[in-house]
């Protein structure tokens, strides 16, 4: 908990416990999962909406279902508040059920309670993993808050409410603004490579030499640079050229123009491999983090159609693969195994001053000098791009793959010189544009958000509404319900079947933990503790709960499959 400078008038300091029950998900198996039935929520669903649900159609303790408007807080990987929108669905283990105490506290307000609670927390040494962070119960349950008088918690809701409305519609709009910029970028790429981005251009520019001359003119160096290699090597090894060796030339791949859109006049069809000078498959050599080595660009430095250089990994600089493994200047990358949804991204490198490589799960095309490399680009992570990598993909084992033959083939347009030259310089200066367009957003967002953070810190801090010399003080509230509990625990209905007084021992935490030490055997159900420890079934089931929610709870709750419900289980057995 945040110490204020003076605790508001009529507030009370409590802990996160104090405010509602917790009710942590049931831990489903493989075997419960069915194909149709309620969704199982897991922490992905809370975080991503287009992550698949699991779903069963198995019955569970109601306990654990969810509805609509119901808060679920998620305690490990990722910690947040979520308020639950949908179907009738069932909460997985890692996520807490959180039930109101209504008399104590708002359930709107106790949302943005919780958000600032788990802010905290995050903060605090309880905050347990290194790559998956938790909290455990007993800490989470402990954790100091404040409560307001229970009229001015309706206040601040209400008040968060109509400030939170705005943000909301603001960040509506600069989302919208946001799709609206990435779809005029992808139209962008692809009227650049169809020939529309630069069609009145045409119409007043004739070029020295069209496409197809271009091309022929390509073959010819790439042929030459081939011949030229082969009687190197055969002068390095002392051998005569033998008979007829230029037969033995690889020629590249032709692209199949039967199914392809007609191209602008002067413009032609041309694959990968006729354009390239080189093609390689990056390193798979173990990387480390010495920045005095050979950066190493892996899949995650390419981000939409450029390169990241923020997260780099190294090699050393006398490492066995260099200088064969080291980018030139314009050489395209591209992202040959990833997931269904990102393989294929490419971007274009350019030189940053020092040796740089990359790794294995990206191809790199060093193109020819009279080819313009991104272009290729702009064709790959367009539309057209894309639909490309879905004909051609192979998925297995989660991961997608496009390996170098399938990219050498792919037929890209070939534009003479002088549009080329054009194109890029269009596309680059719309490109830029786009970009400054969607940091502005980016930092309008994170302008919202942190306005957010603010209000919120303003509510918990109890200068966002006005306090009411009116309002029952939280601390007579808060001991009202205390007493209540207690009395709702302790509380033994009497027997109506038989007078004679009862042996059973007192209903409370004390008398059942007892009954569960006693115990021989490590598993029983909720009907074998009431029937030996008596008290409705309300009562007993508060009981449970509290001793459940201690941080050394002597049982846990199991699943038992054969009866399809719900068991107590020593800690420990």
């Amino acid at each position: 908990m945040s110490v204020a400078a003076k605790l508001p008038q009529r507030w009370a300091e409590a802990t996160v416990g104090d405010l509602a029950e917790y009710i942590n998900g049931f831990a489903f198996k493989p075997a419960h999962r069915t194909a149709t039935g309620l969704p199982i929520i897991r922490i992905q669903n809370l975080t991503d909406s287009t992550k698949p649900y699991n779903r069963t159609t198995l019955d569970f303790p109601e306990v654990y279902k969810v509805k609509n408007g119901d808060l679920l807080v998620s305690w490990s990987a990722t910690l947040d508040a979520f308020i639950w929108r949908g179907e009738d669905a069932w909460v997985n283990q890692h996520i807490f059920k959180v039930v109101p105490i209504k008399k104590l506290f708002d359930p709107g307000l106790l949302y943005y309670w919780m958000k600032i609670a788990i802010s905290e927390m995050i903060d605090t040494e309880h905050l347990h993993g290194s790559t998956m962070k938790h909290i455990n119960r007993g800490p989470f349950l402990a954790h100091k808050t404040y409560i307001p008088p229970l009229n001015e918690q309706v206040r601040i809701y209400n008040k968060l409410e109509e400030v939170f409305s705005d943000l909301d519609n603001g960040v509506t709009e600069l989302k919208a603004a946001q799709t609206k910029l990435t779809q005029y970028r992808q139209s962008l790429l692809k009227s650049a490579v169809e020939g529309t981005l630069t069609q009145q251009w045409r119409e007043t520019h004739k070029p020295k030499e069209t496409g197809t001359q271009l091309l022929e003119r390509i073959l010819i160096e790439r042929r030459k640079r081939w011949e030229e290699s082969k009687l190197q090597e055969f002068k390095e090894k002392g051998k005569k050229p033998p008979k007829d060796w230029q037969k033995k030339y690889p020629e590249p791949v032709e692209p199949d123009t039967s199914e392809l859109p007609e191209l602008p006049e002067g413009w032609v069809w041309a694959t990968i491999d006729q354009l390239a000078v080189d093609k390689k498959y990056g390193s798979s050599s173990k990387t480390n983090d010495d920045s005095k080595g050979v950066p190493i660009l892996r899949m995650g430095n390419i981000q939409d159609g450029d390169i990241d250089y923020t997260n780099l990994k190294y090699l050393p600089k006398k490492h066995s693969e260099f200088p064969r493994l080291l980018l030139n200047d314009g050489d395209l990358l591209f992202n040959r195994t990833n997931s269904a949804e990102l393989v294929g991204k490419t971007a274009i490198y350019r030189d940053i001053g020092r040796p740089c490589s990359y790794a294995s799960y990206l191809i790199s095309v060093t193109f020819s000098e009279s080819y313009l490399p991104d272009l290729a680009a702009y064709f790959i992570n367009s539309t057209l791009g894309k639909a490309w990598i879905l004909s051609v993909v192979n998925q297995t084992a989660g991961q997608a793959n496009v390996n170098g033959t399938k990219l050498g083939a792919l037929a890209i347009p070939l534009p003479p010189i002088e549009e080329q030259n054009e194109i890029v310089e269009k596309t680059r200066q719309a490109q830029e544009e786009i970009k400054l367009q969607l940091e502005a957003v980016s930092v309008s967002l994170k302008q919202i958000e942190a306005q957010r953070k603010n209000i919120l810190k303003s509510a918990f801090a109890g200068e966002l509404v006005g306090q009411d010399p009116n309002d029952e003080p939280a601390s007579i509230l808060l001991e009202r319900i205390k007493v209540e509990r207690e009395e709702r625990v302790n509380k033994v209905k009497p027997k109506r079947v038989k007078k004679k007084t009862s042996t059973m021992p007192k209903l409370n935490s004390d008398s059942v933990k007892d009954w569960i030490n006693s115990q021989t055997k490590d598993k029983f159900s909720f009907e074998e503790i009431r029937s030996a420890v008596g008290g409705d079934y309300e009562t007993l089931k508060d009981v449970i709960f509290s001793i459940l929610s201690e941080s050394n709870a002597p049982i846990e709750q199991v699943f038992d499959k054969p009866e399809i419900g719900i068991q107590f289980k020593k800690v420990g057995r």
